[in-house]
């Protein structure tokens, strides 16, 4: 440890603080939010890293292309959902089948399968505050179970139907893991096709259950295609994204819950509430909770693919305020469908210029107040402000296979000081980002201590407390 620190002047400190402050101004919202940008191109292996000007930075290696969704785990470390095409299983768009925790340095710390003759994971697993993976997998059903359950047979391809399911996972092993809980949409199911068969009601009478025999385009095996999920700690919920629905869902995952949806959005008539015309959401993706201290915490935000919207073929992002009641119902007039009407905030174009994609794609909320965007099929990066104005802009070049060899399925944004990298691309106690740790960092912390400001957390437990001036000391100590 340092044992002395060196006695400045008045007049150094006083311009020592002047630099600071001319240093450390936070980024505005006609800036792009700095700096790196993680993505996994969906005809390629390997996983990137770039930065604002769109130089790579680092890579993750594997064996398999994505299936689909790519996350940062501490220490560098990527969880990554691989498409595994040596593995028997569904074979329908967004395929996955493998879960992979690949290292900094590259190497696999954790493959874990999840396809058989009756499951896939595909399109999404999410890394849980706990540590453990919740993974959106589909699960087969014959013709007979589904006939058993109400479905028409006329609504019946190929002898068997797709349905979903949730898996949380706990890794316990390079190749192991627990399945700690589960959420089956078969559980949750309603019909008023076959008074004989369970459920019988109409679908409008139990909007917290699936109608069977919905059909939101011609029949498919693959009934609901769920592409993404998220979870909130707080209110230990899920959210998905249920594509041929055209809907989000919301359900619980607390202990003792019935399962069945507590709010659902983008399509009334997939429960009996609403007509064509009522319909929001076209092909979504990317639905998600905004995260606490972002600007519309709370709020639901929504890549809205455009795919079939009657107005025409252009996407837009959609943030709406969920009608959530103190104990995490959500609120419902009787006999109409969930609302808002309408979302409180949308763009669907960039500094006026539409941006379309049909399939995949996303949308994240910045700390600035900008959201970036994920126009997936051609691979194209926006952050746009909240009054759509372009900030920022990258292409994908990296693939293979000719105009979808750029394609990418979701882009996410990290801090320039994201703690997940901290002695990887920064340096925790350069906090003044001049390359150098010395007094100017001191205070630099001292300010943001005093402040409570979160990049004094330095140890992650989202406290700021007396534990991160002793971390920010050891790290000063060892300089970068």
């Amino acid at each position: 440890m340092r044992q002395t620190t060196p006695r400045l002047s008045v007049s150094v400190l006083l311009t020592m603080l002047t630099l600071l402050l001319a240093l450390g101004s936070p980024a505005r919202a006609d800036d792009p939010w700095p700096q790196w940008t993680l993505f996994a191109p969906t005809s390629s292996t390997t996983t990137y890293l770039i930065d604002l000007a769109g130089v790579v930075r680092h890579t993750w290696p594997s064996a398999y292309r994505p299936g689909q969704a790519v996350y940062l785990l501490e220490g560098g470390d990527l969880l990554r959902t691989c498409n595994d095409t040596d593995v028997a299983g569904f074979q329908s768009g967004g395929r996955g089948g493998r879960l992979e925790r690949i290292a900094w340095d590259g190497s696999v710390e954790w493959s874990y399968l999840i396809a058989d003759a009756d499951q896939r994971q595909h399109h999404d697993a999410l890394p849980m505050p706990n540590g453990h993976i919740l993974a959106v997998v589909w699960e087969r059903k014959t013709a007979a179970q589904a006939v058993g359950a109400g479905r028409n047979p006329a609504l019946i391809s190929g002898g068997e139907i797709w349905s979903e399911m949730l898996l949380e996972i706990n890794p316990t092993g390079p190749t192991t893991g627990d399945v700690v809980w589960t959420w089956h949409v078969w559980d949750h199911l309603v019909q008023d096709f076959d008074a004989a068969k369970p459920n019988y009601a109409p679908p409008g009478s139990r909007p917290g259950r699936v109608n069977i025999n919905y059909t939101g385009g011609p029949v498919q095996q693959d009934w609901l295609h769920i592409n993404a999920v998220d979870y909130d700690r707080q209110l230990d919920q899920i959210i998905l994204s249920v594509h041929n629905f055209d809907e989000v869902w919301i359900i619980s995952h607390a202990p003792g819950s019935s399962g069945d949806l507590l709010y659902r959005w983008g399509n009334p008539a997939a429960y009996g509430l609403g007509a064509a015309a009522d319909q929001r959401l076209f092909g979504q993706h990317n639905a998600q909770w905004i995260r606490g201290g972002l600007p519309g915490a709370g709020r639901l935000l929504i890549y809205n693919n455009g795919l079939g919207r009657p107005s025409g073929a252009y996407s837009s992002i959609e943030e709406l305020v969920p009608p959530i009641k103190p104990d995490g119902t959500y609120a419902r007039m009787p006999g109409q469908p969930f609302g808002p009407a309408a979302p409180d905030w949308l763009c669907d174009s960039a500094s006026g210029t539409p941006f379309y994609s049909s399939n995949i794609s996303g949308a994240q909320r910045l700390p600035n107040g900008n959201t970036l965007v994920c126009v997936g099929a051609t691979g194209r990066f926006i952050e746009l402000d909240a009054d759509c104005r372009t900030v920022w802009e990258y292409a994908n070049t990296f693939g293979s296979g000719g105009s979808m060899g750029q394609a990418v399925f979701r882009a996410t944004r990290l801090d320039q000081h994201d703690p997940r990298l901290a002695g990887l691309l920064w340096c925790p106690a350069d906090l003044n980002d001049d390359g150098l740790v010395d007094f100017a960092d001191y205070l630099e912390f001292l300010n943001l201590f005093d402040d409570s400001d979160p990049r004094a957390d330095l140890n992650g437990d989202g406290v700021v407390d007396f534990g991160d001036y002793l971390e920010f000391l050891n790290h000063y100590d060892a300089g970068c």
